[in-house]
């Protein structure tokens, strides 16, 4: 398994699947796909055990996915400054630097889009399209004491002690990941700021949002998208947030999306 080394104790763990695009594929407007997953996931459950990843190669992309520190075979610091969330899209970068690549199209789930989001803002000429999914009203929305409660949640010794649904769901769900629950505290209480309009004006990469119809940990998607120039929105009936992960519908508009001209 191949690791990008970006201090002596944060290595993130990756992995590229499908043949490079050719010169003449790349001119066509195929260039690889950087996947970024959510919170307390990794780049398995998120993508690969859904089916994104032969989805998108058979479709002629090569894929690149990667582990966010703290999670699946990242390292996992524990060190709340190593999760500041410039820190994680300049791993993007970093990765796409070590590879070669100039540009990319970059999809992002929940945590994912949240980080997919501060690279649009930090490098836009890095991103040729974009796809923010599961993430919605929550990137203005979730304020600190929720960011907190989830925390707290990962902190606690047994998780049926845990008060509220929304930390409950997510400890539970970051259990079944057997992940490291002071990592991810940290990681849920990093350091990151919420782009408004005014921030974004200018950008010019295309984006896609995709949002479960059933999804109550997002909202609705209206601010971000006026936030994004040239934004589409695609709801995905009757999914939630973590079902819509793996949805036809999801899968079909990407594809789409990142066929466009």
């Amino acid at each position: 398994m191949p690791y990008l080394e970006v201090t002596p104790t944060v290595k993130i763990a990756y992995e590229v699947l499908g043949d490079g695009p050719s010169f003449a594929e790349a001119l066509a407007g195929k260039p690889p796909i950087v996947l970024v997953h959510g919170f307390a996931s990794n780049r398995f459950m998120n993508w690969r055990a859904p089916g994104w990843y032969d989805t998108l190669v058979k479709a002629g992309r090569q894929v690149i996915a990667l582990d966010v520190r703290g999670h699946g075979e990242s390292d996992k610091p524990h060190d709340i400054e190593a999760y500041d969330e410039g820190e994680l899209a300049g791993d993007v970068v970093r990765l796409l630097d070590a590879l070669g690549h100039e540009q990319a199209d970059v999809m992002g789930y929940s945590m994912g889009g949240f980080i997919t989001l501060r690279l649009l803002h930090d490098q836009p000429s890095r991103v040729r399209r974009a796809v923010i999914a599961g993430v919605g009203e929550n990137y203005y929305g979730r304020g600190r004491l929720e960011s907190e409660a989830i925390a707290a949640a990962m902190r606690v010794r047994d998780a049926a002690d845990v008060v509220g649904a929304v930390p409950k769901t997510f400890r539970v769900f970051a259990e079944q990941g057997k992940n490291d629950l002071e990592a991810l505290a940290l990681c849920m209480t990093r350091r990151r700021h919420s782009f408004s309009a005014d921030e974004m004006r200018g950008l010019d990469v295309p984006t896609l949002i995709v949002l479960g119809e059933a999804d109550t940990v997002t909202g609705p998607a209206d601010a971000l998208a006026e936030a994004l120039p040239g934004t589409r929105v695609v709801i995905v009936p009757k999914r939630d947030h973590m079902s819509t992960v793996g949805d036809k519908t999801y899968k079909a508009e990407v594809l789409a999306f990142l066929n466009e001209a």
